[in-house]
């Protein structure tokens, strides 16, 4: 299963059209609130040189490239924490996913109405953050009550250290923080996890600008001042909704042309699928067994068992090591063979950290 980043912010934000652009699905784009009643899936290739490389180079029967799966959800207004508008299905929905793309308007179109009559970028952030918070704060404070007595006689040492991870839940989100802030360990994030907190999870602030002021790299005072107000508690990309949804109109080739006569390398949406990659802290290792070249997608860190798991349970239990070699290393000697012949593919063990751009071959028993 692909992992999820959901498409988030207030209504006519452009949160549909980037999603149209990202999937090419023919999702309703209206210039009216909660033109996107029900969330819209779509699963996108992440975008990677080496895998094109690597098919090049060993001419697999099949290619199979990651992905990432992106949800469009419905837009909120101010008391969704109270169920205003369509708040409690949004908020519902945002729990479902593991980050979140926050669509802030940085453009003006007398066109295209606001739902607060004005274009304010940091306004609408603002907004959005509150309810996620006011939501959270209400998660947290409709359990401590509930568990407030055992952990005060401490007859459950569980019970104790949820209360503990809980009240430091309350106040960080009482004096206007997310819960993201607060430096956890990772006994106290597996407390929480099951919880759902909206503001636990990695934010990717999305600026959508003219396509004049994409095309021109054109910093406005929308964008600066989004630039300005996000600092621990998210990172910043920017594109344009309409060039992109108009660059994803074309085949492949006449989007290179197309991208190239406008002097740009790649598309914002490329760089949007790769920084969502990189927000949840995701990396790739292929495979190559039975003439299909594959990409997989795991968390930076695992171990080599934990990466075979990925692929199948299986591999994980029955695990006796990983042979090896990175991406750029095969390509240098060029070809399978010749690495095997000069020793360049290393047999690893359990403990064998994996990198991004590992090509590995799973050996195992069960």
């Amino acid at each position: 299963m692909p992992l999820s980043a959901g498409i988030i912010g207030l209504p006519n934000v452009g949160k549909s059209t980037v999603f149209n652009a990202l999937t090419r699905a023919e999702v309703l784009a209206a210039n009216y609130p909660f033109s996107t009643l029900e969330p819209n899936v779509g699963t996108v290739v992440v975008p990677d040189e080496r895998l094109e490389r690597l098919a090049s180079m060993l001419n697999p029967a099949k290619t199979i490239p990651t992905t990432v799966e992106f949800t469009d959800i419905a837009g909120l207004v101010k008391g969704a924490s109270k169920g205003e508008g369509l708040g409690n299905q949004f908020l519902a929905h945002i729990r479902n996913v593991d980050a979140v793309i926050h669509v802030l308007r940085c453009f003006e179109d007398g066109d295209v109405s606001h739902v607060d009559g004005t274009v304010d970028p940091v306004r609408d952030m603002d907004t959005v953050l509150s309810e996620l918070m006011l939501a959270d704060l209400d998660t947290a404070q409709k359990r401590l009550p509930k568990i407030e007595k055992k952990a005060w006689l401490k007859v459950d040492v569980d019970i104790t250290r949820e209360y503990e991870v809980l009240m430091a839940v309350r106040d960080c989100l009482l004096e206007g923080k997310p819960v993201s802030s607060l430096p956890l360990n990772a006994f106290e994030e597996a407390v929480i996890k099951p919880y759902g907190f909206l503001t636990a999870k990695p934010v990717l602030y999305l600026c959508n600008v003219s396509e004049e002021d994409f095309l021109e790299n054109r910093i406005n005072n929308h964008v600066q001042a989004v630039l300005d107000a996000v600092t621990d508690h998210g990172t910043t990309a920017i594109l344009s909704a309409k060039f992109e949804d108009d660059l994803a109109d074309l085949d492949g080739e006449e989007q290179q042309f197309y991208l190239a006569d406008f002097g740009l390398d790649k598309s914002g949406l490329s760089a949007l699928i790769e920084a969502t990659y990189a927000l949840l802290g995701l990396a790739t290792f292929f495979t190559t067994e039975s003439s299909i070249l594959r990409a997989w997608t795991f968390r930076q860190g695992l171990t080599a068992p934990a990466c075979a798991g990925i692929i199948h349970s299986d591999f994980e239990r029955g695990f006796i090591r990983a042979e090896t070699i990175h991406c750029e290393v095969l390509f240098t000697v060029g070809t399978l063979t010749k690495a095997k012949e000069t020793g360049q593919i290393r047999s690893e063990g359990k403990n064998y950290i994996v990198r991004d751009g590992d090509v590995i071959l799973f050996r195992f028993n069960v």
